[in-house]
């Protein structure tokens, strides 16, 4: 009887990666988050700031905005790059590349205090998530998993 592992094709260490490489930019949003609450003084458990008490509300939201936009986010990234890689390793590791780089760029824009920037390169990361779901839906209905 076979391994788990000996089943998953040779390149899914690259989703592997990938998904790693996804848990470190996350660090660097809570740490950038960490930064702006002793930066603009919002301590826990507030969320996000309220511009009636903080004058910089603005700025500090931005930078909160950016990583629990990212977090709310990662959960279908992830179930993508798991499930896809198991028939397309190697295009999920290119495209979850590809996204990941587009989620530092959409959070630094956001981060900026203005939120706009987002979308300047933030946008091609949607991109990748929607391939994902095409090869997703594409694989379900024409070859299922055996």
């Amino acid at each position: 009887m076979a391994t788990l592992i000996e089943l998953l094709p040779k390149e899914y260490g690259f989703v592997a990666i990938v998904l790693v490489l996804y848990t470190f930019l996350n660090f660097f949003m809570t740490f950038q988050v960490g930064k702006a609450r002793k930066k603009y003084k919002v301590f826990y458990p507030t969320l996000y700031a309220s511009e009636s008490e903080n004058k910089d509300a603005l700025l500090f939201n931005c930078v909160q905005r950016g990583h629990q936009n990212s977090l709310e986010t990662m959960p279908i990234f992830f179930t993508l790059m798991i499930l896809g890689g198991l028939k397309h390793p190697t295009i999920c590791a290119v495209l979850g590349v590809l996204y990941t780089v587009a989620r530092y760029f959409y959070f630094v824009g956001y981060a900026s205090g203005e939120p706009k920037n987002r979308l300047k390169l933030g946008t091609t990361g949607a991109y990748g998530v929607y391939t994902f779901i095409w090869m997703e839906s594409c694989q379900s209905a024409c070859k299922p998993l055996t």
